[in-house]
């Protein structure tokens, strides 16, 4: 949607970094998505959304992890009420267009045929 950023992501990655400079913080997660951040931009040209520094920002606030996923959620309740209402007051529904661009489905391999995995360190 946005083609060199979203405008709001610049925002809450200042409020991560202000958060994760305070006293007893620990600002190593912020410098993990300042890395992230960078190499997603020279490797593929994609900037981060909204929703990575929130990330950041809701960890620096204490969080815990499982609710970011229904923070994320709640913050776009609204925006989906509103396209259900556009959607009945026109009578039709929106459907976007999408062309999967990605790698052909690949075989799984059962986790006792794999190599090394994370799960065994």
């Amino acid at each position: 949607m946005y083609k060199h950023g979203d405008p709001r992501s610049p925002l809450i990655k200042e409020f991560a970094r202000a958060l994760s400079e305070r006293p007893n913080s620990d600002a190593k997660l912020f410098r993990i998505s300042e890395a992230v951040e960078k190499t997603m931009l020279e490797r593929k040209q994609m900037y981060p959304n909204l929703d990575f520094y929130s990330a950041t920002a809701y960890h620096e606030c204490g969080i815990p992890t499982m609710f970011f996923t229904p923070l994320f959620i709640i913050a776009r309740t609204a925006g989906w009420a509103a396209h259900v209402v556009e959607q009945r007051q026109d009578n039709r529904l929106i459907r976007p267009q999408s062309l999967y661009v990605g790698p052909e489905p690949r075989q799984i391999v059962p986790l006792q045929d794999r190599g090394t995995s994370f799960a065994k360190l």
